[in-house]
């Protein structure tokens, strides 16, 4: 099950696999409406600046999206995917969390692919941005990214599913922001990390499945940046490398 809240309070909640439908929880009436049928359950929602709603629906390997002025509740489109399974840059192969940004940019967390793909407007061919088919850095994998964000500054944030991270794609390259040591129950790990968000102060919140539980990440000022700008620095010191050779965590639990 996934939810999605906007800015006014109101909350969009995936009832795909059992009612096969969208709700929306309408904060100033604290009514339920269904606002999208869908066939399945989505693994991830969101309401873009035009008041369109996106499921991704990993058991049809799609994202499918309508207009929430339609007054045609049959008025779902392909957003991205083919419906089947793939590699290719039109497919996906189980999507998990979905971001859209102001230019209707639509990124997706393509978890059997290891990659987070782009679909640009009207695009139906995906671009890869993070993940081992990435040819401007094939060393990064993912495995299984189940969540992804993009903040106001352009700074991708991922949930490296099976690698029990969160991971920050940057100007700069790659690095581990949370979870660099492997899974475990510590305050610093994750176990199966599955989505995260943000609230006004810049906190994170993360969906930390395996040890069941909430984890929240406290924001430090401008600490993104000053290790953004000591990466290569840390990468090159052997004695302060992670297994992954990504730097220390930025934020603290």
């Amino acid at each position: 099950m996934s939810l999605f809240v906007t800015s006014n309070g109101d909350v969009y909640i995936d009832d795909g696999e059992k009612n096969g439908r969208v709700q929306k929880w309408i904060a100033e009436t604290s009514t339920f409406d269904t606002v999208m049928n869908v066939n399945s359950s989505c693994d991830g929602l969101f309401v873009d600046i035009n008041h369109s709603l996106y499921c991704s629906m990993p058991d049809h390997h799609q994202v499918v999206k309508r207009s929430l002025h339609d007054a045609v509740m049959a008025s779902n489109r392909v957003a991205a995917g083919t419906g089947i399974g793939g590699s290719a840059l039109n497919q996906l192969n189980s999507p998990r969390g979905i971001f859209v940004d102001a230019n209707l940019d639509l990124y997706v967390a393509d978890c059997n692919n290891n990659r987070v793909q782009l679909f640009q407007p009207g695009e139906s061919n995906g671009v890869t941005v993070a993940g081992q088919y990435l040819l401007l850095n094939p060393t990064f994998e993912l495995r299984c990214p189940s969540g992804v964000i993009l903040d106001a500054a352009k700074y991708l944030f991922i949930v490296d599913n099976n690698n029990h991270r969160i991971v920050l794609s940057g100007f700069n390259g790659f690095l581990c922001l949370v979870g660099c040591y492997g899974k475990s129950s510590q305050s610093n790990q994750l176990n199966n990390p599955y989505s995260l968000s943000f609230d006004r102060s810049g906190n994170i919140f993360v969906t930390d499945s395996g040890n069941h539980g909430i984890q929240k990440f406290q924001y430090l000022e401008e600490s993104c940046s000053k290790e953004l700008q000591r990466k290569s620095i840390i990468e090159d010191e052997e004695e302060n490398e992670t297994p992954d050779g990504f730097p220390p965590e930025l934020l603290n639990s």
